[in-house]
Formats: C-alpha cells, structure tokens, sequence
C-alpha cells in the first residue's frame, strides 16, 4: 500500500488519456505544489456530487494522474494537462495536515486472461469503434488510431462520451475481455440508431 493525495472529480481518468483540469480551489492549489515537489502524481477518483457516499471509501477505483504540463495563472490559479497511469483501490483515507484528501491505496491491476483471444476482440471494437466514428459528424477530428497491443478499452473508452457512472464501472471491471463486451454492445447501440 501506498499514500496518495486524492482528486475527487465528476469525471473519469483511464490510463492512457489525457486531461486537462483547472485548479482553483485552494486545497487542490496546494496538493498541485507538493505534487510538483514530489513526484508529479496524484490520485483521480470519481465522485458524484448529486450522490450520497464518500469517494474515499473503501474499495473505491480510481486512477493515477501524472502532471505533463502545469501552467500558473497570476492569481494563484492554474491550468494543468494529466496523464491517466496505473488504476488504484482506496483502501482507507488518510488524516494529515494537508488541506486536499489523501488516502491508502493499492494497486488494481486486470487479472490474467487468453491474449490470443484478446487481440482479436481488440481489432474487432477498434474496427467498430472506427465505423462509429466514420458515422458522426461531430466526432473530434483528431482520434489517434487505436493501439490494439495494448489495453485497447481505455483508449476507446476515453473518447465515448456517455455516463460518467457507466466510465466509473469500465475503469473498475478487472478484465479486458470484459470491458471490450461492455464498449462492444454501446458502440453497437449507436451504430444502430445513426443508421435509423
């Protein structure tokens, strides 16, 4: 187990993405200064504020940010690009000085599974994934190909825009194949009602 500030945010980070956030809160203004201090990483974890329960509990699934780019704005604030790393499970919160969250953590990694079957389920929703793309006129013009040597549900999951709640049980599923079926039936879905 490891200690690691925690972000608390209405959105999901998949290894892999990117985001950008603004900071302006003066708890996360300094997490961002001890973050830079130390080794550029903190914990994201989802939290709904429209939703009872605390993002610190227990067996809550979150995923690592690491800073790429952290630019100061004059009045304290900033603006920050993160890379999405390894996903953790909070295991307990912490009681510190600090005024952000902090927590146990322990890493959450997939369990084993075929990776002869894996590359092909991979091809197969990337390929879907494309004719989905193909199909809207609104997607963003600037989708890196799908990688499928890697964990391809993350890179696909990070451009599907749908519930947040959704994103949070994909991020927390253990296996690839799994998470590929989930996308798999979505990215079908819309297929479908583009065509109608």
């Amino acid at each position: 187990m490891r200690r690691l500030p925690l972000f608390p945010l209405p959105v999901v980070l998949f290894p892999g993405a990117t985001m950008p956030l603004h900071i302006f809160e003066p708890r996360y203004r300094q997490m961002m200064a001890h973050c830079l201090e130390r080794d550029r990483r903190f914990g994201l974890v989802f939290h709904d504020p429209d939703r009872a329960g605390s993002f610190c509990a227990d067996g809550q699934i979150g995923c690592t940010a690491e800073i790429l780019k952290f630019q100061p704005i004059p009045d304290g604030r900033s603006l920050v690009l993160v890379r999405g790393g390894e996903r953790f499970r909070v295991e307990d919160g912490i009681e510190s000085e600090a005024l952000y969250y902090e927590g146990l953590v322990e890493d959450y990694a997939d369990q084993a599974s075929d990776r002869s079957e894996l590359l092909s389920q991979r091809r197969d929703v990337a390929a879907l994934f494309g004719q989905v793309v193909d199909q809207l006129a609104d997607a963003p013009p600037d989708l890196p190909p799908i990688d499928t040597a890697r964990e391809a549900s993350f890179q696909i999951a990070q451009w599907v825009r749908v519930d947040a709640w959704w994103q949070h049980e994909l991020l927390s599923l253990r296996s690839e194949a799994v998470r590929l079926e989930r996308i798999h039936v979505l990215l079908s879905s819309v297929l479908e009602q583009v065509d109608e």
